[in-house]
């Protein structure tokens, strides 16, 4: 196997380690190639597992970008949201994989230092051996086993349970879906959890609210206000989960996933920065 074919049979999983640790598909991207220029100067004697070789490689750029990032979000305008990816449908089988790039689950590995979000998404999501992982991230072994019981710790705490099944999901979002393109408010009311919280990232682009809403009442009240008549909602397949599609005049407008718990939406996710709507225009593959 020529180094072209090895990096061209390991990228999607390349791409889904530099994406759940930056939670961007740009910049995974970016890391990719990155990871390419550096991977063609490789002489091919010197490696001898490529999958590994390039997993430790995209870790460390991909750790060297999440760095960098940290402190450009900290001047971000209003709620961060990570970039939405169009997914095929059968990403959804895979379940370990699709709720590790699911917006909830994302939002808490943003909580994580570092070094703790790439131990935990290698360890976790890839099970990857503690030795690749020492490698990659400049620590001893031992060091790395601690840091990923505090990671997991550090998640187990955080991280939302979907209590549903996914055809229990899926009807919960095609209900808020229908409820929302006909106005029907108590479709609306049925679907959210009384304490749902909405979170709406605009990036200082385009109109959305700052900071999270908490409650049906205030949620519906900010639904309803931005609402444009011409509105209408597209199934979609974002992030390994159903999510909605949110258009305007022929225009995406925006994207909207769901986290479902209990037979009702207790966490909506609206993405309108164009910017980071770019993903959503071609399917991207996905794998562990």
């Amino acid at each position: 196997m020529t180094q072209t074919e090895a990096f061209t049979a390991h990228r999607a999983l390349l791409f889904t380690v530099a994406y759940e640790m930056l939670g961007s598909a740009a910049d995974a991207e970016d890391v990719l190639q990155e990871v390419w220029l550096r991977w063609a100067d490789v002489p091919a004697h010197e490696v001898r597992d490529p999958r590994a070789y390039l997993v430790r490689m995209t870790t460390r750029l991909a750790l060297n970008r999440l760095r960098t990032l940290a402190r450009r979000r900290e001047d971000y305008v209003g709620t961060w949201l990570p970039e939405p990816l169009l997914t095929a449908p059968d990403v959804a089988q895979d379940v370990e994989l699709a709720d590790s790039v699911s917006t909830a689950m994302l939002l808490v590995l943003e909580t994580l230092p570092p070094t703790e979000r790439a131990v935990f998404v290698l360890r976790e999501v890839f099970d990857v051996p503690y030795a690749e992982i020492a490698e990659a991230v400049g620590k001893s072994e031992p060091a790395v086993r601690q840091v990923a019981s505090r990671a997991r710790a550090h998640v187990a705490e955080r991280r939302p349970w979907a209590s549903v099944s996914p055809a229990e999901r899926d009807a919960v979002i095609e209900r808020f879906r229908a409820a929302t393109q006909t106005g029907d408010l108590q479709g609306l009311m049925d679907a959210l959890a009384p304490d749902v919280v909405l979170m709406t990232d605009g990036g200082g682009r385009v109109k959305a609210a700052l900071n999270p809403i908490i409650g049906r009442e205030k949620v519906l009240r900010f639904l309803t206000a931005v609402t444009p008549e011409a509105l209408e909602l597209e199934p979609v397949w974002l992030n390994g989960s159903p999510a909605i599609q949110f258009v305007v005049g022929g225009q995406r407008d925006g994207v909207g996933t769901m986290l479902v718990e209990d037979g009702v939406v207790t966490r909506l996710f609206l993405v309108r920065n164009p910017d980071k709507l770019r993903a959503v225009d071609e399917e991207v593959g996905l794998s562990r």
